[in-house]
């Protein structure tokens, strides 16, 4: 082996689910728990719901704190967001948690019909979206986005990091109507206090300015693309990011008033497929108002992925923060 060859740490199973914090990151454990307790103590009509996954999404802290208003309804997502849809004809909050894959793929049907036609006060919160499980395309939800856009009426959050679901769910509690949320559980990074950023519902945000690449990305995406705008900067190349928490409906005036400054490349960066997510919004959007720029996406491929470790498939996939400076200094 020579001496300049890199060694890589070796991956045990773990890394499977690892947390998709950066080395040295920041995080805060349970912000989504944490602030459903706190929503709680103030909202008697909210109560936490879930499909046998309350300590895999966080909920067991509202479990914990009101029992009376926590209701385990087993391995049935079907049965979870009808329940859930009869608690918002009741004049209930109900908040409904499961793992991505299931609240969508194996309940759309109940989604769509039983609260979304109704327009019930339904709140879905995901976890495990797109390429955050390292456990094969049966826990990886990297179609969630493409499916619940389709359906209207429905609001559609990816947040970032830790401040971004702490301050989401009591607005989701506000707004009426469905939500589905894309729920990063566990130790979430925490990012966006440092750019004095507020999440507002139905609401895209500039998070750092710059001349020569414009970055639109959404989850934990957004993270990644401030960390390649400090790698790009010591090449001369200088990256704005804008994070767009809501997917639906998207900030159509933001996105198009920052793409209209001419001359930037526009990267949209999300932890989806390339098919029916962020990014094909942004084309539409962009193509329907007559806006012609150089246009690039970075996002998960239109295939089954892989198992195996998270640093490794994010390597493959091209969604990394090493991958993702190597493509965007490649396009620049």
């Amino acid at each position: 082996m020579s001496a300049t060859t890199e060694v890589k740490p070796r991956l045990t199973t773990s890394a499977m689910i690892a947390s998709i914090a950066s080395e040295g990151q920041r995080v805060r454990a349970a912000p989504f728990g944490k602030a459903m307790v706190d929503l709680g103590r103030d909202r008697p009509e909210v109560v936490g719901m879930t499909a046998d996954l309350a300590k895999y999404t966080d909920l067991h802290l509202f479990a914990k704190e009101y029992p009376e208003r926590f209701f385990q309804m087993g391995m049935a997502e079907q049965l979870l967001m009808a329940a859930a849809g009869g608690m918002a004809k009741e004049g209930f909050i109900p908040f409904a948690t499961t793992y991505a894959v299931f609240g969508t793929r194996r309940a759309y049907d109940f989604v769509h019909q039983v609260i979304a036609e109704e327009n019930l006060n339904v709140k879905i919160c995901c976890a495990l979206p797109g390429l955050t499980t390292g456990y094969g395309p049966s826990h990886q939800a990297t179609e969630d986005l493409a499916m619940m856009r389709c359906i209207p009426g429905l609001t559609i959050i990816d947040p970032c990091d830790a401040l971004d679901i702490e301050q989401a769910v009591p607005q989701m509690a506000d707004h009426q109507g469905p939500v589905y949320m894309r729920l990063p559980r566990g130790n979430v990074p925490l990012v966006l206090d440092e750019y004095d950023y507020k999440f507002e519902l139905g609401k895209a945000k500039m998070i750092r300015d710059g001349n020569g690449v414009l970055v639109i990305a959404s989850g934990f995406m957004t993270m990644r693309a401030l960390e390649v705008a400090d790698q790009l900067k010591a090449d001369g190349i200088d990256v704005a990011v804008m994070h767009v928490p809501t997917i639906k409906p998207l900030d159509e005036a933001t996105i198009l008033a920052q793409v209209q400054r001419l001359g930037r490349l526009v990267v949209v960066a999300e932890n989806h497929s390339v098919i029916g997510g962020l990014g094909e919004a942004v084309a539409g959007l962009l193509m329907r108002s007559g806006v012609a720029t150089k246009f690039r996406q970075i996002g998960l491929p239109d295939a089954f992925l892989d198992a195996g470790a998270l640093p490794t498939l994010h390597d493959r996939y091209g969604i990394s923060t090493q991958m993702m400076s190597k493509q965007i200094k490649s396009w620049v």
